[in-house]
């Protein structure tokens, strides 16, 4: 059964069944249902409540909607039960990955670390596992992380000592240490802040280390970019990321290339447009530049960057803001990656010149 038929039954069926299950008043949950890693939470059929949307081969219905940000479809003439359909997906390309082939709209986990799914073509994956970088505190002076038998992800743990430090280094340290005169029992306070005056906080003489932005992780489309700093209030390193798009898929550059060169280096889009964002579109115009495409096998990188809050406006009528890659200039170059593996990027050049920017 082609698409169009399978919409043109979708909408028979919703026009003959929402008098009927949408009929009576929004009595949704307090709070929104807990989804699966890599499954949307989505309005159902009626626009009332928030429900986790179905995956590609679940069962579908007009209160359990498939995953649209998946491009999945709830096809009803697969089963006799009118009322009842399965999520299929929309034609589009598959992906291949390490030798695997999935099918467009199909979510998948290579490892217990990352759960992915294809959408036409291209490979999008989120982390299971926290990533989050700890320094050193007073109540964790030697952080590290451990892995547990029988579980996918590290945990972090406190040792109280370094730990390529022996016990006989340790005893040699403690033997360096007097007791306080007993003459002096005030003593203990002359090091301490005068009274009245507040503690230092970790912010006050934090050294500021910020990485540089990792390299996109999509060649075409929306991808995402990461840096670690601990740029922050507690002085410690977290991971911050961003979206970035270094230029649209079947865009067709080549065609912007003038007679006698040999690539288009920074292009501007043509006209304003929005970013889509799993399903989700920004509030506001934009007219960004890209990366341009060469002729002579060299590959086009940006090289100056600005990083900016963008909004965006999901259909169900919910709102966010994600911090986005704005490219000044791009670089063309024959360091290009060597492979297209999403968990291995090859390619190590450096930006110059990013900086965040409140647009």
């Amino acid at each position: 059964m082609s698409v169009e038929t399978s919409l043109y039954l979708l909408l028979l069926f919703i026009s003959v069944t929402s008098a009927q299950d949408c009929a009576q008043p929004c009595s949704c949950p307090s709070a929104p249902p807990p989804c699966p890693v890599g499954t949307s939470l989505v309005l159902d059929g009626c626009g009332c409540c928030k429900v986790c949307a179905r995956q590609l081969g679940e069962p579908c219905s007009l209160l359990e909607p498939c995953d649209h940000h998946k491009e999945l479809y709830c096809d009803y003439g697969l089963l006799s039960d009118t009322y009842t359909g399965i999520c299929m997906a929309q034609e589009g390309q598959s992906c291949d990955l390490g030798g695997v082939i999935y099918r467009s709209g199909e979510s998948f986990q290579p490892s217990c670390k990352h759960h992915c799914v294809c959408m036409n073509g291209e490979i999008g994956c989120v982390p299971t596992c926290a990533s989050e970088a700890r320094l050193p505190s007073p109540d964790c002076p030697y952080p590290r992380r451990i892995s547990i038998p029988g579980k996918c992800c590290e945990e972090w743990v406190c040792d109280e000592i370094p730990p390529d430090q022996n016990y006989e280094s340790v005893m040699a340290a403690a033997s360096q240490i007097h007791p306080l005169p007993s003459s002096d029992p005030l003593s203990v306070f002359r090091s301490a802040p005068p009274y009245g005056l507040p503690l230092e906080s970790p912010r006050d003489n934090c050294i500021v280390q910020t990485t540089d932005w990792s390299e996109c992780s999509a060649t075409c489309g929306m991808g995402v970019s990461s840096r670690i700093t601990n740029d922050n209030q507690h002085c410690q390193l977290e991971r911050q990321t961003r979206i970035c798009m270094i230029r649209p898929c079947n865009s067709q550059q080549e065609r912007e290339i003038k007679r006698g060169r040999k690539c288009v280096r920074t292009p501007k889009a043509q006209r304003f447009m929005r970013f889509e964002l799993s399903g989700c579109s920004s509030t506001r115009l934009y007219r960004p530049k890209f990366c341009g495409v060469c002729v002579d096998n060299r590959c086009c990188t940006p090289h100056r960057t600005v990083t900016a809050q963008v909004e965006f406006q999901c259909p169900e009528g919910d709102a966010f803001v994600k911090k986005m890659m704005f490219i000044k200039t791009c670089a063309c170059h024959h360091d290009c990656p060597s492979d297209n593996d999403i968990f291995m990027a090859s390619n190590t050049r450096r930006m110059i010149g990013d900086y965040d920017n409140g647009m």
